[in-house]
């Protein structure tokens, strides 16, 4: 089974969303952590918008990057420049992946706000599809 850590900054929206879709996707294939490089506490919003797509994310938490350090990983995604500059190095010999979400939890104004976490939330389940597709299902019937 295939650990996989998802790093963002405080994690408490891109990835807890991103955790969320790839457990969805990956189902029992890999086992899935997130982490930030700080705690803030997972997002209601992320919460609510997660479930708005059937995926339940409320039990989440937030957690540090210094809690997986005994942890082997085999990939290592970072979602935020922000976790990938500050995080530059981490221990073993993981595949590093990275792509920069759009912080939704930076948008001001109801209809913008649910706007902006729709169009994240969005470019994140297709990211975390096409990943498990290319990287945990196919090795998986290999």
């Amino acid at each position: 089974m295939k650990n996989i850590l998802v790093l963002c900054t405080g994690n408490s929206c891109r990835s807890q969303m991103a955790e969320g879709y790839l457990k969805h996707f990956a189902k029992d294939k890999a086992t899935i952590y997130s982490a930030g490089v700080e705690t803030h506490g997972v997002n209601p919003k992320a919460i609510a918008i997660m479930k708005e797509d059937a995926i339940d994310i409320s039990n989440h938490t937030s957690n540090n990057l210094d809690e997986y350090l005994d942890l082997e990983f085999e990939y290592i995604l970072t979602v935020c420049d922000n976790a990938k500059e500050r995080c530059p190095f981490f221990p073993g010999k993981a595949e590093r992946l990275h792509f920069n979400f759009f912080d939704p939890s930076k948008v001001d104004g109801t209809e913008e706000i649910h706007a902006a976490f729709t169009k994240t939330r969005n470019q994140i389940k297709e990211y975390c599809k096409d990943f498990v597709e290319k990287n945990i299902l196919q090795t998986v019937s290999q």
